[in-house]
């Protein structure tokens, strides 16, 4: 798919930066102390060089690709970085919780909703972010925390099955909820631990049909908790063989199976590489398919923002928002996107990256920000819940890896929800 979007790509990084219509914009004028106004960018241009501040950035979208793409890309563009790669920080909580033990951070990107509602909302105790508007804030839709983040890439979970004779034979599958390929009569790939993003996300998606804000099982209903366990225990994990549930879908070990959107049609690319009997067609499926689920799925998406930290200089606050204004424009994240096969939340830089039009993967209902108590949309009920969530799951012993270390099915009804939503610690 690269070999496809790089000539598109490289005649949109040839024009110059039009966000605001003009190439060097002129400096915004900050509102008053305590105006109550966000700040707007700094500008970013040819004439200015921001590479005497070293930008410190913290994130969990930071494998060595990625950090070494940045750190090359930034340079050139006049901005000195500082971000660790996923050996030193690995994940979003090691993220979250690095960068609030350090207090050093000028600037969070990556996470999604869960994490980053808990971050603008002060709960993290040394870590507060600074008021900002970039130019291309009405580039990201519902994609925005007014004022503090702002999105960058939109990522989804996906069910996907084979149509072919190592899948349904031609049946179409047609689900009302993710929960349903409990039910689907076909073998299933599932996750082999509780922690991940990824994991996370899918579990979201699976407990989604089953809210009950009046439940003392983490808001999610015991028949949501029953169907989890079912799907545990019924689903192949492939031990640690497999990470994700592309390679045994791509292996034909089973027949549906579950993954995360940016890295798909990377991975149907090179299919044939650890295959057989691979998955074939990209943007045009031949062997396989999306499950068409009458709920949609479950979708994040990871935001940037600036933290206000303590004893910075304005110029070198200039800096940082300057890197962001650069790192979310439509230019900066179709390359990103180019390169690490993401979608971006930048609809500008979507029509750089997609001309002829939106993935189907991109085209599923979002019920991530679908409201499911009062005002509060899911992916507010998820970060609200999702620590007694994974401690439920902790200490039932969802995901076994080795399926003759299966934990025995709990006495639903005679569990003590109060003690299983603490942690085990």
């Amino acid at each position: 798919m690269k070999k496809f979007l790089a000539l598109a790509l490289a005649l949109s990084l040839a024009l110059p930066l039009v966000a605001c219509g003009e190439k060097n914009p002129p400096a915004a004028s900050n509102p008053p102390a305590n105006s109550g106004a966000p700040a707007q960018s700094a500008p970013v241009g040819d004439d200015v060089d921001y590479s005497g501040y070293t930008i410190r950035i913290y994130s969990n979208s930071n494998s060595t690709e990625r950090t070494t793409w940045l750190i090359n890309e930034a340079r050139d563009a006049g901005f000195t970085i500082s971000i660790d790669d996923n050996s030193v920080i690995s994940g979003d909580t090691a993220a979250i919780q690095a960068a609030n033990e350090n207090k050093d951070g000028d600037l969070i990107f990556g996470l999604n909703e869960t994490r980053w509602s808990q971050l603008v909302d002060g709960t993290y105790e040394n870590l507060s972010i600074l008021d900002w508007t970039p130019s291309w804030a009405g580039n990201v839709g519902e994609y925005v925390y007014p004022g503090k983040a702002y999105g960058l890439v939109i990522q989804n979970v996906l069910m996907l099955y084979r149509n072919d004779e190592l899948g349904t034979n031609g049946q179409e599958l047609h689900f009302d909820h993710w929960a349903d390929i409990v039910d689907c009569g076909y073998t299933w790939y599932r996750q082999n631990k509780v922690g991940g993003t990824t994991n996370a996300n899918i579990n979201s998606a699976m407990l989604y049909a089953f809210v009950d804000p009046s439940s003392p099982a983490g808001g999610i209903s015991v028949d949501g908790w029953k169907t989890l366990w079912k799907y545990c225990a019924q689903g192949k994990s492939g031990g640690d063989d497999y990470k994700y549930g592309f390679d045994p879908l791509n292996k034909g070990d089973v027949q549906v199976s579950s993954y995360y959107s940016s890295s798909l049609y990377g991975q149907i690319d090179s299919a044939a590489e650890s295959s057989q009997t691979p998955l074939k067609g990209t943007m045009e499926p031949e062997n396989w398919a999306l499950v068409d689920i009458a709920d949609g799925t479950y979708y994040i998406a990871e935001y940037i923002g600036i933290l206000d930290k303590a004893g910075r200089s304005e110029e070198e606050t200039a800096a940082v928002m300057a890197f962001a204004e650069w790192f979310g424009s439509a230019e900066t994240q179709a390359a990103w996107g180019e390169e690490f096969d993401s979608y971006p939340c930048n609809t500008q830089a979507a029509d750089i990256l997609y001309p002829n039009g939106i993935p189907a993967i991109y085209q599923l209902k979002n019920f991530a920000l679908t409201k499911v108590d009062g005002d509060t949309t899911y992916a507010e009920y998820v970060a609200a819940h999702s620590s007694e969530w994974t401690n439920i799951m902790t200490n039932l012993g969802f995901y076994w890896a080795d399926a003759s270390a299966a934990a025995p099915e709990p006495a639903w009804d005679s569990l003590d929800w109060a003690t299983l939503t603490q942690s085990a610690g």
